[in-house]
């Protein structure tokens, strides 16, 4: 995912006197997999994440089936503040459901949830990597400082509609789904991304678990990932599987490819699916932070060595000698 290219430039601004904020020069995108990031879009930016899969599960002790595809759609856009973002989730699905019985061809929108994402904490905020000319080992040393992951939290409501064949009959027709998030840069090409989630609180099932991913920047347009994701309810519980690529078209545009197999065989679930992420940054100004470095520390000296020379000149009297 294009998601560690953007971290890798992020990582790369820390090493100058001032960094930019959320904003990354090429797209930063969720997908293919199915954890969120914890830094944002970026303030005014517009982002959409789509695509289509194909699925097929097989229940081995009910002895049903079915087959179908699906389309997915992330809207993402930052506002008010760098490290907010709104996102809007939905999910289509309609497939063939086969029984003992007989068949039913199903389609409904399966999910929709509305929330927020806030970055509460940045490692590298307001932090000085300093960069050594004079050696290369010495710039690509182990730093214990990766293992301080950036984190984020994420607040949302699952919307449901009546009538959906994909959720259980007594959900609530809006239930929270909360989440934190935590996200490490392991040298230049590992992004680690982990979320911890707490879904449907409300209902009479709740949902409880995490999804882990690992993100590999083959090259500057190629990355690779794999990804792990864990769920638990009293009324269903599986582990998933996925790998994948992405590759970076163009700076705002990428496009992804994924497959993806749970644990279980109650029902034994496979899918693979093509995507593709854009965004709109024309509405975009650049947010300056400013970082301590050396050269303001002197700037600072020099300054309040100016001003005592000044105060001194006051007290007893006399010119100021010019420059």
């Amino acid at each position: 995912m294009s998601k560690l290219k953007s971290l890798s430039l992020l990582f790369f601004a820390f090493s100058t006197s001032a960094i930019y904020a959320q904003f990354t020069d090429d797209i930063n995108s969720n997908r293919p997999g199915e954890s969120m990031s914890g830094f944002s879009v970026g303030k005014s930016v517009f982002q959409m994440e789509a695509g289509i899969y194909g699925i097929a599960e097989d229940h081995s002790v009910l002895n049903t089936d079915s087959k179908g595809f699906g389309m997915d759609l992330a809207l993402r856009y930052g506002a008010f503040l760098e490290q907010l973002e709104f996102i809007a989730n939905f999910q289509y699905q309609a497939d063939q459901y086969n029984t003992a019985l007989g068949s039913e061809n199903r389609s409904a929108l399966k999910k929709m949830t509305l929330g927020a994402k806030y970055l509460i904490y940045d490692p590298f905020k307001n932090y000085e990597e300093k960069v050594n000319i004079y050696s290369w080992k010495a710039n690509h040393r182990f730093k214990w400082r990766q293992f301080i992951p950036a984190v984020g939290v994420y607040a949302g409501a699952n919307i449901n509609f009546s009538n959906n064949p994909y959720t259980f009959p007594t959900d609530p027709k809006i239930s929270p789904k909360l989440m934190v998030i935590t996200q490490n840069h392991f040298g230049s090409r590992y992004v680690f991304v982990m979320n911890i989630i707490a879904d449907k609180i409300s209902s009479d099932f709740p949902s409880y678990g995490g999804i882990a991913t690992l993100t590999y920047g083959i090259n500057p347009d190629w990355s690779a990932f794999i990804e792990g994701q864990a769920y638990q309810s009293d009324y269903y519980s599986d582990g998933i599987a996925r790998v994948g690529a992405a590759y970076l078209l163009r700076p705002n545009l990428q496009l992804d490819a994924s497959i993806s197999k749970n644990i279980k065989d109650t029902p034994s679930i496979f899918y693979g699916g093509i995507g593709v992420s854009w965004r709109f940054d024309g509405n975009y100004k650049d947010i300056l932070i400013d970082v301590p470095g050396k050269d303001d520390s002197k700037d600072k000296k020099e300054k309040k060595k100016k001003d005592d020379e000044k105060k001194r000149i006051d007290e007893v009297g006399g010119e100021q000698p010019t420059e």
